[in-house]
Parts: C-alpha cells; sequence; structure tokens
C-alpha cells in the first residue's frame, strides 16, 4: 500500500494531502532517463576504452612472446642446418673420398617436400599466424628429409666400410715367407737372365730363396683355385683367387699343405719350399696377378713393412740379376 504524503497549507492552517500529477511524474523519469543517458555517454566509451586497451596489450604480449620463441626455434634450425652441412661435406669430401664412392649429389640432398597441399589440414584450421606456422613446418620437414639423406648415406658408407675391410684382408698384401732381414728377395720381377737359357726373359715375379721345407704362407684371404704338380715350368704351384680381380701363385713347392676349394686367411701356410719343376734351387718363385695381368708383387709389400725397408726391399728387386727359375 502507497504511503499517504500530507503538508502544512500557512493559507488555511491545515493539514492538505499532496496529490502527485501525472505530469510531474513524467517529468520526473525524463529527468532520470536525461541523466542515466548522460552518465552512459560518458562512462561506457571510458570502460571500452579501458576494456580494449587491456585485452590488446594482453594479445601484444602474447603476439611479441610468440615471435621471441618462433626466433628462437629458428637459430636453432639454423644451427642444426649448418651441424648437417658439415656431415654432408664430410660424408662427401671424406668417408666417400676414402671408399671410393660417389658423392650425393646436391639435388638429392635439397630436394623439395611438397607443396602447400602437404600442409592442408593446417590451412583448413584458418590459423591466425598460418603463415609463420607452415614456414616453420617446412624447414622442420626440410630438415627431416636431409637427415633422412644422410642416415641413408651413412648406411651406404658403413657398407662399404665392410666391403673395404674385407678387400684390405683380401689384397694380397705381405711377403710369403719369413724375411723380416731382407735377405730372402733373390730376383725381382722384370727382365732377367734365364738360370737355364743364360738370355734375358721377363721374369713374371719374384723368387725368395731359402731352405726346403721353408713354410710359404698365403699373402691374404682367398680361396685356393689350383693345386697343381707339374714336371716342368712352375712344378708344383698354388693358386689363391682373393676376389676383387688379384690371384696369387706360389710355384716350386716341395709339398702342399691345402686342397682346391679351400678357404684361407692370410699367413695360414698353404706349402713348403722346393725346387720343382724348372729351378735351380730350393726357392719360392712368387706371382702377383690383378685382373689377368702379371703386376710386380714388391709393391704389395707394404703391409708388413716401414717405409724404409720398403724402399730397401724395392732397391734389392730392382738389380738385374740372373732369376732362379
Amino acid at each position: 500500500m502507497a504511503r499517504i504524503k500530507y503538508y502544512y497549507d500557512t493559507e488555511t492552517c491545515k493539514y492538505e494531502r499532496i496529490k502527485t500529477k501525472t505530469s510531474d511524474v513524467v517529468l520526473n523519469l525524463l529527468g532520470f532517463f536525461a541523466v542515466a543517458f548522460l552518465l552512459a555517454i560518458i562512462i561506457v566509451p571510458f570502460y571500452s576504452s579501458y576494456f580494449k586497451s587491456s585485452r590488446e596489450a594482453e594479445l601484444q604480449k602474447e603476439n611479441e612472446e610468440m615471435h621471441f620463441y618462433y626466433d628462437m626455434l629458428n637459430k636453432e634450425m639454423k644451427r642444426v642446418n649448418q651441424m648437417i652441412a658439415a656431415l654432408q661435406d664430410r660424408d662427401d669430401n671424406v668417408y666417400r673420398v676414402i671408399f671410393e664412392a660417389e658423392p650425393i649429389s646436391s639435388a638429392v640432398r635439397t630436394a623439395g617436400v611438397g607443396g602447400s597441399e602437404r600442409y592442408k589440414d593446417l590451412l583448413e584450421k584458418g590459423l591466425d599466424q598460418e603463415e609463420m606456422i607452415v614456414e616453420a613446418f617446412n624447414k622442420i620437414d626440410k630438415l627431416k628429409k636431409q637427415m633422412y639423406v644422410q642416415t641413408k648415406s651413412y648406411d651406404e658408407i658403413l657398407k662399404f666400410a665392410k666391403n673395404k675391410a674385407h678387400m684390405w684382408a683380401s689384397i694380397p698384401a705381405v711377403q710369403p715367407i719369413p724375411n723380416k732381414e731382407l735377405k730372402r728377395l733373390a730376383s725381382g720381377y722384370g727382365m732377367r737372365i734365364h738360370p737355364i737359357y743364360k738370355v734375358k726373359r721377363m721374369h713374371t715375379g719374384v723368387d725368395f730363396s731359402a731352405p726346403r721345407g721353408t713354410p710359404i704362407y698365403a699373402s691374404g684371404d682367398g680361396v685356393v683355385t689350383v693345386v697343381r704338380k707339374n714336371f716342368g715350368g712352375y712344378g708344383n704351384e698354388v693358386q689363391v683367387d682373393h676376389g676383387y680381380g688379384y690371384v696369387t701363385l706360389y710355384a716350386h713347392m716341395e709339398k702342399f699343405n691345402v686342397r682346391q676349394g679351400q678357404k684361407v686367411k692370410r699367413g695360414e701356410c698353404i706349402g713348403y719350399v722346393g725346387s720343382t719343376g724348372s729351378s735351380t734351387a730350393p726357392h719360392l718363385h712368387y706371382e702377383v696377378i690383378h685382373n689377368g695381368n702379371k703386376v710386380n708383387p714388391v709393391h704389395f709389400f707394404f703391409n708388413e713393412l716401414t717405409p724404409d725397408e720398403y724402399e730397401k726391399m724395392l732397391e734389392i728387386a730392382s738389380v738385374e740379376n740372373q732369376s732362379m727359375s
């Protein structure tokens, strides 16, 4: 129930009831709304400005942080790129040179990883920093591709290394009989006086003088392909196929210590010194055959000789004397 208000009328000396006019109510409401409208005009823009500035500051801070970490990521990717470049350089100019392998072409190393379709899922999300994110993913994908290529290269190098180790073990690289003092080399490779015909003829190997029964050793890993007895020429001979185009021949042997088809290791005894065939005294005639051509065996004694000993051996082998067979 609304309260009734009165006022004291000095003219009538009575309390008269206050009557509110409709026009007064309307005017009061209009005044209230006018004041409220004025206050809204002043306060709302100020509040909006304050809220907007606060949100913008927050977004700017987030943006700066994102750029900071993006720059850090770029620097790390640059460092990784430099490391990969160093590995690639070492791979092409060291490892592949050692193992006589072709370097990987730059076209393979720098091949692309696909166009924008590769990042279709990212593009469809409508990210705020779409360009920056796609660029980062693209750089990472390129690094992954380069790392993959380098990994495959190392797999190939490892295979080369294993083959190279096998090749070095197979190549005839030691003297076939003990000769520490370098006194057993009696005749070298080249034109020598034949012991029977007394004329110069091509001597296709080297002769090691040694007592009958001296052990003869395989000069490299391989498979025995020939075990043959002859009454003339090489006499009792053994041939070992070392692979990689290399074959060694051991002639004038007293007896054999291997059979045809047998696998032998470098340093394994394959027979004993004798004087069979067209031999004038107990000795070993030793040949190295590469790709069907008989080459100078002295060049293959490097594995057990010092540089000085090797020079001395070359000097001894170069003397044009009489061969022993």
